[in-house]
C-alpha cells in the first residue's frame, strides 16, 4: 500500500515530465521560427538552439528517469498467533499504483489449539534407602575387624539356671569336680610354701546338682581355667555366644593393626603375664610337669604376686581397636578355639614362649583339662 509521501513525489515526477516535453516542444518551435530572422542572428540561434536543446534533453531525461515507478515493495503484515506459535504470512507485493489494493486480512486459525497451560508436576517425595544398619555387640565385647565380637575379658563361669558363681579351680562340671577334690585331699601333706596353700572350697551347688556352665564377663575376676574345650563351647553357647574360630582370635590378639603382640610388633618382658619367673607345679609338686589338676595351682604366689592375674588386671597387654581393646589375648590363661580336634592359643603366665598371638597348642585332645586353659568366647554382631 503506498503511503501519501509516494503517491504525492509521483505525481510531481510525472507533472515535470509532461512539462519538460512540452518544453521542449515550444522552445524547438521558436527556434524554428528564429531561423526566418535576419542573417545576423543565424550564428547566434544555431548556438542556443544546440544548447538548449541538449539541455532540455538532459533534463527531461532525467526527470523522466526519476520519475520511473519505485520498485514494489512489501507490505508489512502482522504476525497472526496460534496457539503458541507465531506464524507469518508472505509478503504481499504491491505495486505503485494510485489505486489503492484491497488490504490482506489474515484468515482466522482454524481448530486453533487453546494456549498451552504450564503444568507443574507433582511433588514425588523420595523414600531414602534403608541404610545398613550398624553392627552391635554386647557391652562387654569388642567389636573385632567389622566383623566379630569379641570377649573383652577372660571368662568366668556361673551356673546358668541359678547364676550362682562357680568356682574358677575345679572343672565346671559336678562329676569332675567332686572327683578333683576327692583326690588332692587325699594327697600326701606339702611341703614349703605349698602347705601353706589350703585347698580351695568347691561351692556346694557344684557338689549337689549337675551344673551348666555359662560364660560371663567382668573385669577384676579370676578367670576359669581347669576347663575341657567341650565345657568350654558349652559355657559360650549357654551365653548366647560361640568360641572364636582360629582366625578371629587371632586378629583380635593383633589389634588393628595388625602387630604380633598386643602392645606392638616385638616382644617385650612384662607387658603381657607371660614366661614368669616360676612356675606353679614346680612350686607345689617340684616337677612343672606334674599335678596339673591341683587346684591350688593358680593360688600359687612369687614374692607376694600371683602367677594368674585377674582379668584386665595387666593394662599393658591390651589389644587395641578403637578407642577400645581386648585383654589379655597373651599370657593369663590358654584360651580354647573352635577346633573338634582340640587348639588352645594364646599362652599362660608359666610358658616359656615369646611367640605372642601366634602362641598355639595342638596337642591335646578337646576334652583336655587342666589349670591352664580357660575359655574367651566370640559373637556374630546383632543389628538394630
Amino acid at each position: 500500500m503506498q503511503t501519501p509521501p509516494d503517491r504525492l513525489r509521483w505525481l510531481v515526477w510525472f507533472g515535470y515530465c509532461r512539462f519538460t516535453v512540452a518544453a521542449f516542444r515550444s522552445l524547438s518551435g521558436l527556434l524554428a521560427d528564429a531561423e526566418t530572422s535576419p542573417q545576423s542572428r543565424h550564428g547566434m540561434l544555431d548556438s542556443v538552439q544546440g544548447l538548449a536543446v541538449v539541455a532540455l534533453m538532459a533534463v527531461g531525461l532525467w526527470g523522466c528517469a526519476a520519475s520511473k515507478p519505485m520498485a514494489p515493495t512489501a507490505r508489512a503484515t502482522p504476525a497472526v498467533l496460534v496457539g503458541h506459535d507465531h506464524v507469518t504470512p508472505p509478503a504481499v507485493m504491491e505495486p505503485h499504483a494510485v489505486i489503492e489494493a484491497a488490504p490482506v486480512v489474515a484468515p482466522e486459525p482454524v481448530n486453533a489449539p487453546a494456549p498451552a497451560t504450564s503444568v507443574v508436576p507433582p511433588v514425588v517425595t523420595k523414600v531414602p534407602a534403608p541404610t545398613e544398619r550398624a553392627p552391635v555387640c554386647p557391652p562387654e565385647m569388642v567389636f573385632v575387624d567389622g566383623r566379630v565380637c569379641v570377649d573383652r575379658y577372660e571368662a568366668t563361669l556361673v551356673d546358668a539356671r541359678s547364676g550362682q558363681p562357680l568356682s574358677p579351680y575345679y572343672p565346671p562340671s559336678r562329676k569332675l569336680a567332686l572327683a578333683t577334690q576327692k583326690r588332692w585331699k587325699a594327697a600326701p601333706a606339702s611341703e614349703g610354701e605349698a602347705a601353706a596353700i589350703a585347698m580351695p572350697t568347691l561351692p556346694a551347688i557344684q557338689q549337689k546338682h549337675d551344673v551348666e556352665p555359662k560364660a560371663i564377663v567382668k573385669k577384676g575376676a579370676v578367670p576359669q581355667g581347669y576347663t575341657s574345650g567341650t565345657l568350654a563351647a558349652e559355657a559360650c553357647k549357654n551365653a548366647g555366644k560361640r568360641l572364636c574360630t582360629l582366625d578371629e582370635w587371632r586378629t583380635a590378639c593383633r589389634g588393628a593393626k595388625g602387630q604380633a603382640f598386643p602392645y606392638g610388633e616385638h616382644y617385650q618382658q612384662g607387658k603381657c603375664n607371660v614366661f614368669r619367673e616360676a612356675h606353679p607345679a614346680q612350686i607345689l609338686h617340684g616337677k612343672a610337669s606334674e599335678g596339673h589338676s591341683d587346684p591350688r595351682l593358680n593360688l600359687v604366689t612369687v614374692n607376694g604376686k600371683p602367677l594368674l592375674r585377674t582379668t584386665g588386671a595387666t593394662s599393658t597387654c591390651m589389644s587395641e581397636w578403637g578407642q577400645d581393646g581386648v585383654a589379655d589375648m597373651v599370657g593369663n590363661v590358654d584360651e580354647w578355639v573352635d577346633d573338634p580336634d582340640g587348639t588352645f592359643v594364646g599362652g599362660f603366665y608359666s610358658r616359656s614362649k615369646r611367640d605372642g598371638c601366634q602362641s598355639i597348642v595342638r596337642t591335646h585332645p578337646y576334652d583336655y583339662w587342666d589349670y591352664s586353659t580357660g575359655i574367651r568366647c566370640c559373637a556374630d554382631p546383632a543389628t538394630h
